[in-house]
Order: C-alpha cells, then sequence, then structure tokens
C-alpha cells in the first residue's frame, strides 16, 4: 500500500477582525517550548503563515485524524499568544505581507522582487510513497490532465485584497506568476527529468532544485512524488479526499507504465488553459475533461476522475470514502462556494474569516 503525507500552509489571523498576523515566529517559539521533541510546525515565505506536515499514513481515515490533531494543535498554540488559525488560500480581507528572513527567502525576495511579497497564499502539498525515479517519472507523465481536477476540488481562494476575485482558486492565478511553476511536457524518463532540472537550475534563475515548483515533482528529501496543485481545503475532510484521490492518480498512472500505456499527448498549451478553467470555475460550471480537453460539467469531470481511479480506490479500501466525500462537496459546495455564501449572508469579510476558522477544526 502506497504510504500519503500531507503538507498544509495555514493563516495566522486576529481572531477579531480576521486580519493575518505576522507571528510565526512566535508560534514557533511557543510550539518548540511546549513540545521541543516535535518539529510538526514550519515557518513559510511569510509572517503570517504556518505549515504542518503529517507523518506518512497507508489509512486515509488514519491521514484525516492527523490531520485534524495537526490542525487543532495548530490553533492551539496559536491561541496561547492570542491568534486563531484558519485554512485559507489566501486572505479575504486586505493585508500586508510580511516575508520571513532567512538566507534563503532574502535571495528570492532580492531576485524575484514585488511578486514574492505579495505570494501570500496557502496550498496543500501531497507526497505519494513511489518505489523508484523511474516510477516516478512515469507517474509524472501520465497524471498530468487530471491535476486541474484536483485544483478544482480544493478550490479555496475567491478573493484578494478585499475584492471578489472572480475566481474560486486565486492562489493558484498568483502562484503561476513564477516562472518555474505550472505544467510540463512529458519527462519520458528519470534520466531526461534530473537533465531538465539540471538545465533550469543552470541558469541562474533558480536558486536551487527546490525551487522547480512543477505542478507535480520527485521530492528531494523523501522517496516520494509532490503534487502541488490544490490549494489548502478550509475542511480537513476535503484535504483527506484530496489525499485519497491523489493516491488513486499514482497508483493508477503506475499500473498504466506497467502495463505499457503511453501518457497523453495533451499540450503544455492545453494543459495551462485546464488549470486556468479549474482556477475560474471550481465546482461551477465546466471544467475541461481531462480525457478530451473540452468543456464538461464539473460534475461529470469528478466522476469521471473518480471512475478513472476506480480499481485502485478498490484495492486500497478507499472507494466509499471518495464518492461520498466527493458527493458531499459536490452538493454543499468548496471553500469558495462557502466562502461567497457567507459573505452574502453577512456582508463581511471578516465574519467569512470567523466562519473559515470555526470549519477549519472541524
Amino acid at each position: 500500500m502506497r504510504t500519503v503525507g500531507v503538507e498544509e500552509e495555514l493563516l495566522l489571523v486576529d481572531p477579531k477582525t480576521g486580519e493575518p498576523q505576522a507571528l510565526s515566529a512566535a508560534v514557533l517559539a511557543r510550539a518548540a517550548r511546549d513540545e521541543p521533541s516535535e518539529e510538526t510546525f514550519e515557518k513559510e515565505l511569510h509572517s503570517q503563515q504556518l505549515e504542518f506536515a503529517t507523518h506518512p499514513q497507508s489509512d486515509m481515515n488514519d491521514l484525516g485524524a492527523e490531520i485534524v490533531r495537526c490542525r487543532q494543535e495548530a490553533a492551539r498554540v496559536a491561541g496561547d499568544i492570542g491568534a486563531a488559525v484558519v485554512a485559507l488560500a489566501t486572505s479575504p480581507v486586505p493585508v500586508t505581507p510580511s516575508l520571513s528572513m532567512n538566507s534563503r527567502y532574502e535571495w528570492i525576495a532580492q531576485e524575484f522582487g514585488l511578486p514574492v511579497q505579495e505570494q501570500l497564499v496557502c496550498g496543500c502539498h501531497i507526497h505519494v510513497s513511489v518505489e523508484s525515479d523511474d516510477e516516478a517519472v512515469a507517474v509524472l507523465d501520465r497524471i498530468r490532465p487530471w491535476l486541474s481536477v484536483l485544483t478544482a476540488l480544493s478550490a479555496n481562494s475567491p478573493f484578494w485584497q478585499g475584492k471578489d476575485s472572480l475566481y474560486s482558486s486565486y492562489r493558484s492565478r498568483v502562484w503561476m506568476r513564477w516562472p518555474m511553476a505550472g505544467p510540463n511536457e512529458p519527462f519520458g524518463s528519470a534520466a531526461d527529468y534530473h537533465r531538465r532540472v539540471d538545465d533550469m537550475v543552470a541558469t541562474g534563475v533558480l536558486l536551487d532544485k527546490g525551487m522547480v515548483y512543477f505542478d507535480a515533482r520527485i521530492a528531494e528529501r523523501y522517496p516520494t512524488v509532490e503534487i502541488r496543485v490544490s490549494d489548502v481545503a478550509l475542511e480537513a475532510s476535503t484535504a483527506t479526499l484530496l489525499a485519497t484521490l491523489t493516491r488513486g492518480l499514482v497508483e493508477t498512472a503506475a499500473r498504466e507504465w506497467r502495463a505499457g500505456t503511453a501518457p497523453a499527448d495533451h499540450t503544455v498549451e492545453l494543459l495551462r488553459l485546464a488549470a486556468w478553467r479549474a482556477a475560474r470555475s471550481g465546482l461551477e460550471g465546466e471544467l475541461l475533461h481531462p480525457l478530451t480537453m473540452r468543456p464538461a460539467p464539473a460534475e461529470d469531470v469528478v466522476r469521471a476522475l473518480l471512475e478513472h481511479v476506480g480499481p485502485a480506490l478498490d484495492d486500497s479500501g478507499d472507494t466509499d470514502l471518495a464518492h461520498k466525500t466527493a458527493g458531499d462537496l459536490l452538493r454543499h459546495g468548496n471553500g469558495a462556494r462557502i466562502q461567497r455564501q457567507v459573505l452574502e449572508r453577512t456582508g463581511s469579510l471578516g465574519d467569512v474569516v470567523t466562519e473559515c476558522v470555526r470549519r477549519t477544526q472541524a
């Protein structure tokens, strides 16, 4: 059974106003004092962010329970210094981001300028174990058309600097300002993957291999592929669904590779359009169908993803969980829909944050 780990980035906010607060150093110091042997939390690019990573898990119920535990622990530690944590991929209320300072972030800020200052966005990165770099590249080449569906499911960033962006996942549009981010052509082999990464670093535009921001990549520190297209999900159940479907995609792709099935030949141009459509629409309206790259209702596309990974879900015992959670998400909405509904009901972006703080720990 492939193991799965999840990294989530959370916002630290004022519990009264909902405004992000640059308190990550204080939260990390408090966490280190309480549990000096644990390293659950890490700082991120901006001081208004806090990141955690789960342990690798093979059981999705265990993974879901750990996501909930980490979110609750983050809330407890932040609460000790008068802050709250919230799983929002962008801040609904206006904010002036504050960069975390270390030599790496200072280099990035100096090199890339204003876009770095504006990159206060929170994502979810999912790691799935693989047996080798050869298997990893085979997986990366075959999951490309399906990644935009994960963006649509996770979409949780409709607001930017106090305004409705008209996108469901505006985070993903901000993220695409990086010149090294986004979809890629198939690699073909592990040797070609590493050659391409080395060529990118050799340009001097990137500080190191950690700045290769492909939608999905071979992880540097773990024997995994790392899928990086999702907003941080508002609710832990959605994060668990994303991890479940991602493992299903990886397993399905590995089986296709072993069976000699070639990757789809969709171009980067089409994949970029699919990613844009997913960011714009979320689960409302239409997406580009991964098999045809033509418009289709979002519900049909999500059902196609469930069918695509169906045998893998059956074998891992995750079919019921995936279908139930996906069905709930289609009926009740992802984070973007929920945020807009709260704003429509209350007229207050601060109330949007307050409601999302509650749902983050549910």
